[in-house]
């Protein structure tokens, strides 16, 4: 593996810190406070080519890889994990209509997302977010499609969506096999969006429930095969876990950024507190995380874009990364004492943002079934 980014990787990468630091650093707090995404971000990212990094030129995008997704996004959470996620979960929808569309169903769904549009990928429920099997959304067999019923929850970026990948069991009794993938517009009938969750973290990152009641999909927006769907959605967290991942690296950079300013010129017992044993130990420590997790972030999104199977690796980075964000989080806090318990100083939204990473997209523990699971097959 080489380490050395390319030109064009570090001016991407430098284009995506440069945007951080002047579009969404001085909204993040604010957007956090109202819990809405700032619509002018999405604007501008769509116009320096900042989003949807991996749709594939057929459709108006760049075709870039999984490398320079983790590098950009990386940059945007540094500035606001929640504002980064929102610009970022494009791809997550986008991954299963390049994996299991038709060449119809890519034009005509994902290029309007190289325009500013937005999309969902709909696979939690109520009852089952870890257990993917249990999922009780179901598609009922009619003349030229399908009707489905039941309910989605913690949908991301839901309330902005123009369309929403759904999983739904079409074989209530095949268990992993019985799931299918369906397109569902927004607007369709029986189809309500609710409204936006209050959070504790990543409140500008919005997300809402989805709830079906009798809507009519045609076969035309089923993705992929009849009970393909399981399999679908595990080889879209593959691919997606690194970007996931890079959320991570991107909120543990500014824990360091914002502990090492602050340790250098607050002092105590008449030193700096980086001049204190204890709170340098606790810098060295965040660092140490940190460029462990970004290794193992670029390792995963390096395997991808070589077309490597990479289940074990990707699951390793993304859990690695969310336990290292909540520990550097929780650890940033104090290191500022009783001031990083104060709304003046950002390592409190840190902290708040910091959580969600061990739960979405797979839980900490999940992944360390996958892994497992990967370790035996070996």
């Amino acid at each position: 593996m080489n380490f050395q980014l390319t030109d064009e990787q570090r001016q991407i990468q430098d284009l995506a810190r440069q945007f951080a630091d002047k579009e969404i650093r001085p909204l993040a707090v604010q957007a956090d406070l109202q819990q809405e995404f700032p619509m002018q971000v999405q604007a501008k990212a769509v116009e320096l080519g900042l989003v949807n990094l991996t749709l594939p030129e057929s459709v108006g995008g760049a075709g870039l890889g999984c490398m320079e997704l983790v590098l950009v996004t990386e940059e945007l959470c540094r500035a606001c994990l929640g504002i980064g996620t929102a610009l970022c979960i494009n791809t997550l929808a986008a991954e299963p209509l390049v994996l299991g569309g038709s060449k119809v169903q890519q034009q005509r769904y994902l290029a309007p997302l190289m325009a500013g549009r937005f999309a969902s990928f709909g696979l939690t429920e109520p009852g089952a977010g870890s257990d993917v099997a249990g999922i009780r959304t179901r598609a009922t067999r009619a003349e030229g499609g399908w009707y489905l019923h039941g309910s989605k929850i913690w949908i991301s970026n839901a309330p902005l969506a123009d369309f929403f990948v759904v999983f739904a069991k079409t074989d209530a009794q095949a268990g992993y096999k019985g799931m299918t993938a369906f397109i569902v517009e927004r607007g369709s009938q029986g189809f309500t969006v609710g409204p936006a969750m209050s959070k504790l973290g990543q409140r500008a990152a919005p997300t809402a429930e989805l709830f079906f009641d009798n809507v009519f999909v045609s076969d035309a927006q089923r993705l992929d095969e009849e009970g393909s769907g399981f399999g679908l959605a595990m080889k879209v967290f593959d691919r997606s876990r690194p970007m996931v991942a890079a959320f991570g690296l991107g909120l543990i950079q500014r824990c360091v950024d914002e502990s090492l300013v602050y340790a250098r010129t607050r002092i105590s017992m008449g030193k700096p507190l980086i001049e204190h044993q204890a709170i340098a130990h606790k810098l060295a420590e965040m660092q140490m995380r940190l460029e462990a997790a970004r290794l193992l972030t670029y390792q995963a999104a390096w395997m991808t874009d070589q077309g490597q199977r990479c289940t074990m690796q990707a699951s390793i980075a993304k859990a690695f990364a969310a336990d290292a964000a909540m520990w550097c989080a929780t650890e940033a806090i104090q290191v500022f004492g009783g001031m990083g318990y104060s709304t003046e100083y950002p390592v409190e939204k840190l902290f708040r943002d910091a959580k969600v990473l061990q739960i979405y997209e797979g839980t900490s523990e999940i992944q360390r079934n996958i892994i497992a699971k990967e370790m035996a097959r070996a």
